[in-house]
């Protein structure tokens, strides 16, 4: 009888389940009641910010711990560099070639309509100041940068941070101490905020669906369609990754369903990371590696985005009749790959990263325009994506991090991961 009651009352599912009901839910009233679900809004948005509240205190407590837990033996450190950053780029290759082969098979470029769908952001850039890139990473004032949830800055000054406590010894634990309390408490609030969840979820793709309409995406159906196959190829890679370093990849995905759909539905990866490194926390993934691979990676490691980026360029290069040659898809690879990680830092970086590409082989800025009234739907998809990516990282990051330091690599604990709020 206990068991019955437990499956008919919803708030006793767990909480990914919950999170899928209200995506359907909203998806449902997003189409039969727009005007009601249009009224929703402030629901999703009251959530976003209040995660995004705790962006930055938990980026720079569980970076600085990270590095301080590692700052006392350098060769570790340096491993987590070398392996982290190695993967970020064989990643970014593989993400665009696998966007490059989805549009030589479906070609869903060729014949589409030219009508903007939508409307880019005025004045976007077309290419990256690195001088200012890398500027903008040194905060003349850490406070004001995190007051404007500025990451990469936050970021920069915690490893600065960690490793300066990692040289102080006993002075220093009092400090360690206290970033531990704020790390844990954090971690509190995440768990009292995405209890909410569920509703938010709701409201926030009630909205989307009823302000963005389906007209656009039946227009460009094949590049959606095309697009969410080239999201289930990458996952089936990332499996692959996962199997051969001796995970389980369903029980890693059902250990970070709630991350991923929490991505999904706010098309923001940076909603996810509290709750991202929480459940990689339960997958008993140590602090130190997760405090330092997991902001790194929601930075610089953008599967799906980098994956839409190769088939974004060549849908619009083929929409616009241009000759997709030998020299222009090195090109494509090439500049992708470089704009994908120097647009990190940039307001609307992803645009501004097609942009470059789109430069690059001789189309105008303009032709953004076309797909603009679909990026909502591609980026709830290409998000998601991107999480479990930055998944996979970490747990790649555990097993030869560990090895290379004589430590013994966590496996994914199924009953901790998986279905804990």
């Amino acid at each position: 009888m206990s068991a019955r009651s437990h499956l008919l009352n919803p708030l006793r599912w767990p909480l990914a389940i919950q999170m899928l009901v209200g995506l359907v839910l909203g998806l449902t009233a997003g189409m039969l009641w727009p005007d009601f679900s249009v009224a929703l809004r402030p629901l999703g948005t009251a959530f976003v910010e209040a995660i995004k509240m705790i962006v930055i205190p938990v980026v720079f407590a569980t970076v600085t711990l990270g590095i301080y837990r590692m700052g006392r033996e350098m060769r570790a450190l340096g491993r987590v560099a070398v392996i982290c950053f190695a993967y970020f780029y064989l990643a970014t290759v593989v993400s665009i070639l696998i966007g490059l082969g989805l549009n030589a098979l479906f070609h869903p470029g060729a014949g589409a309509s030219l009508a903007a769908t939508g409307k880019i952001p005025a004045n976007l850039a077309v290419s990256v100041d690195w001088v200012k890139f890398f500027m903008d990473m040194i905060p003349s004032n850490v406070l004001a940068a995190m007051a404007q949830q500025k990451v990469l800055p936050t970021l920069v000054f915690s490893i600065l941070f960690g490793l300066a406590l990692a040289t102080l010894g006993e002075v220093g634990k009092p400090v360690v101490a206290l970033l531990e309390a704020v790390m844990l408490a954090m971690f509190k609030i995440t768990r009292w905020i995405t209890a909410t969840a569920p509703v938010a979820i709701f409201a926030i793709v009630a909205w989307l669906f009823a302000s963005q309409g389906l007209a656009t995406v039946t227009a460009l159906a094949k590049l959606v369609l095309v697009m969410y196959l080239g999201l289930v190829v990458l996952v089936l890679v990332f499996w692959l990754i996962l199997a051969a370093i001796g995970e389980r990849p369903i029980a890693v995905t059902r250990a970070i369903m709630e991350p991923v759909i929490l991505g999904f539905s706010t098309r923001s990866s940076e909603v996810t990371l509290p709750v991202h490194m929480e459940k990689l926390r339960a997958m008993g993934v140590p602090d130190r590696i997760t405090g330092v691979v997991l902001p790194l990676g929601y930075a610089f490691n953008r599967d799906g985005s980098i994956m839409y980026f190769a088939l974004a360029v060549t849908f619009l290069a083929e929409a616009y009749g241009v000759e997709l040659t030998g020299a222009a898809l090195f090109t494509i690879l090439m500049v992708t790959t470089i704009a994908s990680k120097g647009s990190a830092n940039v307001p609307s970086g992803g645009l501004v990263a097609v942009a470059m590409v789109l430069t690059a082989i001789g189309l105008p800025v303009e032709a953004l325009a076309v797909i603009a009234g679909v990026d909502a739907f591609l980026d709830m998809g290409r998000t998601a994506v991107n999480v479990f990516g930055n998944t996979v990282a970490v747990k790649l990051v555990q097993r030869y991090a560990a090895q290379a330091g004589g430590e013994q690599a966590v496996g994914v604990p199924v009953a901790a991961g998986a279905g804990e709020a």
